[in-house]
């Protein structure tokens, strides 16, 4: 499992296995966002055996897909009212790690400085210099 941290309490990563899960327990990870469309993966990576195994490691799991090129204002939405109802620490993960690393730095946005968001998402790998200016109007908006 590549974790990587953007914050003490939020760490993205690219595909996960089910078998992972015990392991992201251990780690003290007590949310999984699953923001991979069923669409993309096989059967045992998907939804409902994440679920089930989320649920066996003791861990709430939450699915939100976010499918490529498909950034919308009711995805944001519908992360930001998922994180105001949830206890992390919050693993979250897609293809990648970089459309979870998205709905996370849109999160922070108005929260924390745009420089220091792109900045926690290039120290996971994540290049985020293309969002600032979206990160820019939705901090001002708050």
């Amino acid at each position: 499992m590549d974790l990587r941290h953007l914050a003490p309490d939020f760490a993205v990563a690219p595909q996960i296995d089910p078998a992972d899960l015990a392991e992201a327990a251990k780690l003290g990870f007590r949310v999984l966002i699953d923001n991979r469309p069923d669409e993309e993966v096989e059967a045992p990576l998907q939804g409902a055996a994440m679920a089930a195994a989320a649920a066996a490691a003791g861990i709430s799991y939450h699915y939100l897909p976010y499918y490529p090129g498909a950034l919308t204002q009711d995805l944001v939405e519908a992360f930001e009212a998922l994180m105001d109802q949830i206890e992390g620490p919050v693993l979250a993960y897609c293809r990648s790690g970089t459309r979870s690393s998205h709905l996370w730095a849109l999160w922070q946005a108005g929260k924390r400085p745009v420089d220091e968001i792109v900045a926690a998402a290039a120290e996971a790998g994540y290049d985020h210099s293309g969002l600032v200016p979206l990160l820019q109007m939705r901090a001002a908006n708050r």
